[in-house]
């Protein structure tokens, strides 16, 4: 019979030899694992430092691109409209005729008033020849040359209501609106259509008190017009899409200059707003009645810049790689606004890193690298 201390020895050094044996096929496993484990591949990149640059402090105001000469046509008497040669979006030269009112009324008042001219010219001329035979006294004669200078005015009178029967264009332009038909009863006060000069726009912005004495006449501001990049589509926005990006935006801007031309002296008591006018360049596509922003500088702050070919983009995540020791590190960042070919870094990014601007998409964290 074995002893119980025996016994217990035995079993103690056994249970010893199982963990020594248990731990080293483990320790075996692991080490595999490392072994096993592919090494990656040295990249090659192009490396640009991250730059702390000074941007301007903007606020946008929302306002309306006009035309600068636009006029609503009235009619200056009351009259059925017998013509209207012109359609929205026709091009009208200064003094063409817009619309023509029934003219039957008018016309006989005219005639009236010429007959009654001839008559008073004769009874003039023969009052004339008989105060010169002193068959008239002086007294008749001037009666009858009054009747002649009244009557000389009557016709004049009933030349320029006649004159009114025409609606002309008060300048070249384009109908913009057209608010009448042939067949309307046309009258004093109502519209009948609206002309504009496309060639020459202005912006008109309701500018906040708190920001409008930021403005000052004669001034230049950024004019952003929305719809003229939506009208050019989307533009290429890839690494290898940059230059054909910036000869897209050269070809087809969306941000103009406006100089400042008037400026209302007074708040608008209701929205308590300025009114504001700015005269704008030549700009393909710009419209009368598009949806612009105005653009007012309110002060100057510093942030982090990098190229926008350094930021990648996987789902909601933005990742910038930051090479340190010869490695390229992953790096979560906000981005903010975009500067042309840069990128404004909110947070994750700290100036003077550098950081990789291409070859960005192949690169994993850990990842040796060699700038070019």
């Amino acid at each position: 019979m074995i002893p119980m201390n025996t016994l217990w020895k035995s079993l103690l050094t056994l249970s010893l030899v199982v963990s020594v044996v248990l731990f080293a096929g483990c320790g075996k496993q692991h080490g595999s694992r490392e072994f096993s484990q592919p090494s990656l591949p040295t990249a090659q990149v192009r490396a640009q430092t991250a730059q702390m640059k000074k941007q301007a402090l903007t606020e946008e105001v929302v306002g309306t691109v006009r035309a600068k000469v636009r006029a609503i046509l009235e009619a200056k008497l009351s009259g059925r409209i017998v013509a209207m040669p012109v359609e929205l979006g026709q091009q009208v030269k200064a003094g063409a005729l817009v619309a023509q009112l029934d003219a039957a009324e008018i016309k006989a008042r005219f005639e009236q008033a010429q007959a009654s001219l001839d008559q008073a010219d004769r009874d003039w001329k023969r009052a004339e020849e008989l105060l010169k035979h002193q068959a008239m006294t002086r007294s008749e004669y001037d009666a009858a040359d009054a009747r002649r200078r009244v009557a000389k005015a009557t016709l004049a009178e009933a030349q320029a209501i006649m004159s009114y029967v025409n609606v002309s264009a008060p300048f070249g332009g384009v109908v913009a609106k057209k608010w009448a038909q042939v067949g309307d009863l046309a009258a004093p006060g109502k519209p009948l259509i609206e002309i504009e000069d496309p060639a020459v726009l202005q912006l008109e912005a309701d500018v906040p008190e708190a920001i409008a004495s930021r403005i000052q006449r004669g001034g230049t501001l950024a004019v952003r017009v929305d719809a003229l990049s939506a009208q050019w589509g989307e533009l290429p926005s890839s690494p290898t899409g940059t230059d054909e990006r910036r000869a897209s935006l050269e070809a087809h801007p969306t941000q103009a200059t406006g100089t400042v031309t008037e400026i209302a002296p007074a708040a608008d008591p209701a929205t308590r707003t300025f009114r504001v006018k700015l005269s704008l360049p030549p700009t393909r596509g710009l419209m009368s009645g598009q949806f612009a922003r105005l653009i007012v500088p309110v002060g100057e702050s510093s942030s982090v810049r990098v190229p926008a070919t350094a930021l990648v983009r996987r789902g909601q995540l933005e990742i910038v790689f930051v090479v340190t020791n010869g490695r390229a590190q992953l790096r979560l960042v906000k981005t903010g606004k975009q500067f042309g070919d840069e990128i404004e870094i909110v947070s994750g990014l700290d100036g003077g890193e550098s950081v990789v601007n291409e070859g960005v998409a192949q690169l994993a964290d850990g990842q040796p690298v060699e700038a070019k």
